[in-house]
C-alpha cells in the first residue's frame, strides 16, 4: 500500500519502512491532527476587545455559548501572512448572524481588525488556524430565552500554530447519526451545537474507525462529522448534493479546481454502493484542506494517498490560495 504521507525508504531499510506504516496505522489521527508546537502555551486570545495571554483568557458561565451552544463560528486559515479564501468566510459569519437573529455589534471591517490584532499580537506569518467564535453573550439567568442574554455578544478569537500532520489517511466508519433536515438544526450552519457530530464521531471510533461518514434523511451518502466529503469514480469527482450538509468553503474551492483542471465533477445522490467501489477518497476542510482516506467501514479505497486526482486538486487548491481566489 502506498503512502506518501509516510517517509519513504528502500534497499535493506524496506523492513524499518513497513514498521513504521504498521506503526503509523495504529495511530490515532483525525482530520485536525496537527503538529505540537510548544508556542500554543504562550499565545494571546482575544475576548470581546482585549488580547489577553492564554490562562487569561475566560468567558462567564453564564455566557449563552457555554450554557447553550448558542452561538457561530468560523475556521480560517493563514497562509505566507494571508487568510486564505477571508472575504468568503466573513460573507457565511454574516450570513449566520443574520439567520439565528444575532447582532454581532461590529461590521465585517471591525471583524477582520480584530482578527488581525490577534495575528499581530502573536507575530504569527503561516501554518495558523483561527477559531473566530460570537456567541449571544452573558445571560442575567440559566435559561434559553434570548431576551436573557443581556452583555451584547462575546467574542473570543484563538489563534494557533497548527501545521497539519496526518502520519496515515484516514479510516472512517458509517454511523446511524445523520445531518437533518434544516427545519430541526440547519447543518448549513456554523453552529457552536456540535453534539450531532460528536456523537457520531464517537460512534466511528467504537467501531475503530477516526471519524464518522454520515448519511442523509434519504440514505445518501452525506459527510463526515468534520468534513465534506468526496470519492473518484473513474476520473470522476463526486459529492454529496450539500442539501444536508455545511456547505464548506474548502468544497466550494474544490468543485471550482475540477471545473477548472476540466475533471467531470458531480453533486449528486450516492450510496454506500458507490462509495465502496471508489477509486479514492477524500476530506475537505479549512485545517487540512484535502485528507486521503483509506478505508470506508472496512474496505480499502484505492492503494495509494492522496490518489492521483486528488493530487491534482490539492496542487491546484494550493495555487488558488496563493491567487486569493
Amino acid at each position: 500500500m502506498k503512502n506518501a504521507l509516510l517517509p519513504a525508504a528502500s534497499g535493506p531499510a524496506r523492513m524499518v519502512k513497513k514498521l513504521r506504516e504498521n506503526r503509523a496505522m495504529m495511530e490515532e489521527v483525525s482530520t485536525h491532527t496537527a503538529a505540537e508546537d510548544s508556542r500554543n502555551e504562550h499565545i494571546l486570545i482575544y475576548v470581546n476587545g482585549e488580547i489577553v495571554p492564554r490562562h487569561e483568557a475566560k468567558v462567564s458561565v453564564y455566557d449563552s455559548g457555554f450554557m447553550l451552544g448558542d452561538g457561530i463560528w468560523e475556521g480560517l486559515r493563514l497562509y505566507n501572512g494571508k487568510w486564505a479564501f477571508l472575504d468568503e468566510h466573513m460573507d457565511r459569519l454574516f450570513e449566520a448572524s443574520k439567520a439565528v437573529d444575532m447582532d454581532l455589534g461590529m461590521t465585517r471591517e471591525q471583524v477582520v481588525a480584530a482578527l488581525e490584532a490577534t495575528r499581530v499580537a502573536n507575530d504569527m506569518h503561516t501554518d495558523v488556524h483561527a477559531r473566530l467564535m460570537f456567541t449571544r453573550g452573558v445571560k442575567k439567568k440559566p435559561f434559553q430565552h434570548p431576551a436573557l442574554s443581556v452583555s451584547g455578544p462575546t467574542l473570543v478569537i484563538i489563534c494557533e500554530h497548527s501545521k497539519p500532520a496526518i502520519a496515515r489517511p484516514i479510516k472512517l466508519a458509517t454511523v446511524p447519526h445523520l445531518r437533518g433536515l434544516p427545519m430541526t438544526q440547519d447543518p448549513k450552519l456554523n453552529s457552536h451545537s456540535k453534539l450531532n457530530c460528536i456523537l457520531a464521531c464517537i460512534a466511528a471510533e467504537k467501531a475503530g474507525a477516526d471519524e464518522a461518514l454520515m448519511l442523509d434523511v434519504n440514505g445518501f451518502v452525506n459527510t463526515t462529522n468534520a468534513c465534506n466529503f468526496f470519492i473518484v469514480r473513474k476520473g470522476e469527482v463526486w459529492t454529496s448534493t450539500g442539501d444536508y450538509c455545511m456547505n464548506g468553503i474548502t468544497r466550494q474551492k474544490v468543485i471550482q479546481v475540477c471545473e477548472r483542471l476540466r475533471i467531470p465533477v458531480h453533486q449528486r445522490n450516492y450510496s454506500l454502493v458507490d462509495t465502496y467501489g471508489a477509486d479514492e477518497a477524500f476530506l475537505t476542510g479549512t485545517f487540512g484542506a484535502q485528507t486521503p482516506v483509506s478505508h470506508i467501514d472496512g474496505r480499502q479505497i484505492g492503494e495509494e494517498y492522496p490518489g492521483p486526482v486528488t493530487r491534482r486538486i490539492r496542487e491546484a487548491y494550493y495555487q488558488l490560495v496563493k491567487e486569493g481566489s
